[in-house]
């Protein structure tokens, strides 16, 4: 590769004269030339690990990864230029690298699985590749190989589980957050995993715990029938049954394996179900793996370690420690109780639209919201935590001791959050004065600017009036709340005191004021049409000693402010239901 030959350890061709991809010796970034265009994804794409776990990535970055080769071979000015693909020495970035562009020749390259891992490490300067690992710290005992990750992403390319072609990545991005519901698509219209839902909606160290009601909107729209308890009853199951959902409970302790009758249980309950089958435990991921890769397994004859490796690009962190021996003892069993498994027939997949498909639903403006939806790609390497006090025993409600599921739920709660909330999907952003964010959605209407640049224009003609300084909190609210009053009332409904001045007596030193003062009061929720009837009295006196214009905190203004958070807070668990 030119001036790179020296930096260079090793290089696969995967289209001849056109793609490549190379590990450098060096961390320093080569420059492109006249003849070869270089991209990195090291620092780009980055997995959100648990524990020790560094991959594989998931389906989004595969699918961003996937954007963005075709749009730079597609591209006019990189069309005479060899494009590299460029990783480190890093065993975790090289690997996650790897995978990627192993996918993508499978996907748009035609290639075997086999063919794809063979172009990695044909060279004989080739240094090999790690095994990616549970979600779990310490020695790994349990791992998986590059080549089964990507005889996961053929074998399930194939059966129709996925594609890009119909994929919608926004949603795949939204829900996989905690404050979104934190639940992934794992088959085409069969299985859900997810997050267990606690009793009542509540907001936990910054953070939204989800009721079942929250996730109705999405179960319905994707018609999803049933779902499947296995951890302890935190939730009353009448809240799904009597929205119309069967629920099921099939307890077993968190970071264990189920037994043979409840696996026999689960494979019978998704069988026989209408629709989609929704299923968590404590955090949606070890024991909720484990039951939905048996289903894997008997229907679809996948390998132990590729239902495993599909399971964690869907959902990272999921089949955890010795639930992968007892996944790889059992598969043999499942793989006899069908001898014909479902399987692609002249070229044609077993789904006809795969997870997150956009063209295989009902046209609605539940997806098209999330497509005007900002999601942010997180870059967080590296949230390392202690596993001391894991416990396999979570049916004691009454045991301080965080139970495995409880920790891996702290550590994907501690990831960064979107950076806009939920009442901004169906509205356009525009400037806002509002400090407090919670009234921004209340507030945010097509007058506002105009009525801003009006206000203005009044504070600098009014010369009497002296700004008063932004750096107490008292003024802060005070400011708030005059912009409040005058750009929702209209001039004609705006009531003056005709009293000169109002007399405060202070108890405290036995002194008297002549001070001005604005009084509110609220009956009622804020809402845009009560701020507009409800305009405000105002008494203007003058401070005899002082002879300065003071604005005295406003009592009424708490309850407005409490109110507008019991809204804002209501609005955000009705959208997320």
């Amino acid at each position: 590769m030119e001036d790179t030959n020296d930096l260079l350890l090793c290089a696969s061709e995967f289209i001849k004269d056109r793609l490549y991809f190379v590990t450098l010796k060096t961390m320093t970034k080569p420059k492109s030339t006249p003849n070869t265009h270089y991209f990195s994804i090291d620092d780009e794409l980055v997995y959100e690990n648990f524990y020790d776990d560094f991959g594989p990535l998931n389906l989004a970055m595969l699918y961003h990864y996937c954007q963005k080769v075709n749009k730079k071979l597609k591209a006019v000015t990189l069309r005479k230029k060899k494009i590299v693909h460029y990783t480190i020495m890093d065993p975790a970035k090289r690997v996650n690298a790897a995978f990627l562009i192993g996918s993508y020749a499978i996907l748009y390259c035609k290639h075997t699985a086999e063919e794809a891992y063979n172009c990695l490490t044909n060279n004989p300067d080739s240094p090999s590749f790690i095994m990616f690992r549970d979600a779990s710290v310490g020695t790994p005992w349990f791992e998986i190989s590059l080549i089964e990750c990507l005889s996961a992403i053929y074998k399930c390319h194939k059966l129709g589980f996925f594609n890009f072609q119909d994929f919608c990545v926004k949603e795949y991005e939204y829900f996989e957050r905690v404050e979104n519901g934190d639940l992934n698509w794992i088959i085409p219209g069969k299985f859900i995993a997810f997050c267990g839902p606690y009793a009542k909606f509540k907001i936990e160290n910054g953070y939204p715990l989800h009721a079942p009601e929250s996730y109705f909107t999405y179960f319905h729209y994707n018609n999803v029938t049933t779902i499947i308890r296995l951890n302890k009853k935190i939730y009353d199951a009448s809240i799904f049954t009597d929205a119309g959902f069967d629920h099921k409970d099939l307890f077993f302790l968190d970071g264990s394996t189920p037994t043979d009758s409840i696996m026999r249980q689960f494979l019978k309950i998704a069988e026989n179900a209408n629709g989609a089958v929704a299923v968590h435990c404590r955090a949606g991921l070890g024991r909720t793996g484990s039951l939905i890769g048996c289903y894997i397994m008997k229907h679809y004859h996948l390998t132990a370690h590729e239902t495993i490796a599909w399971i964690r690009i869907c959902r990272p962190g999921s089949v955890i420690g010795h639930q992968q021996e007892w996944l790889e003892k059992k598969e043999a069993y499942l793989h006899s109780l069908l001898k014909e498994p479902l399987q692609a027939h002249n070229g044609k997949p077993v789904h006809e639209y795969g997870i997150y498909s956009i063209i295989g639903r009902p046209k609605t403006s539940f997806l098209s919201n999330l497509k005007t939806a900002h999601v942010m790609q997180d870059n967080v390497s590296g949230i390392m935590h202690c596993v001391d006090g894991i416990t396999l025993d979570d049916h004691a409600s009454t045991s301080t001791t965080l139970t495995q599921g409880d920790k891996l739920n702290q550590i994907k709660a501690k990831r960064k959050r979107l950076p806009t909330n939920h009442t901004s999907l169906n509205t356009t952003s525009r400037p806002s004065t509002v400090v407090n964010p919670y009234l921004r959605s209340l507030l945010q209407t097509r007058t506002q600017k105009s009525t801003i640049n009006t206000l203005s224009g009044n504070k600098e003609k009014d010369s009497t009036k002296r700004l008063l300084p932004r750096s107490t909190t008292t003024t802060t609210i005070s400011k708030r709340n005059n912009w409040l009053v005058n750009s929702t009332c209209e001039p004609s409904h705006r009531i003056k005191s005709t009293k000169p001045t109002t007399r405060l007596h202070n108890i405290n030193n036995n002194t008297s004021s002549n001070t001005r003062v604005t009084s509110m009061s609220v009956s009622k929720p804020v809402t845009r049409a009560s701020i507009k009837t409800s305009c405000l009295t105002e008494t203007q006196t003058t401070n005899a000693s002082a002879n300065n214009l003071i604005t005295q905190p406003q009592r009424g203004m708490n309850m407005i402010l409490r109110s507008a958070d019991r809204l804002y807070s209501s609005f955000y668990e009705q959208f997320l239901a």
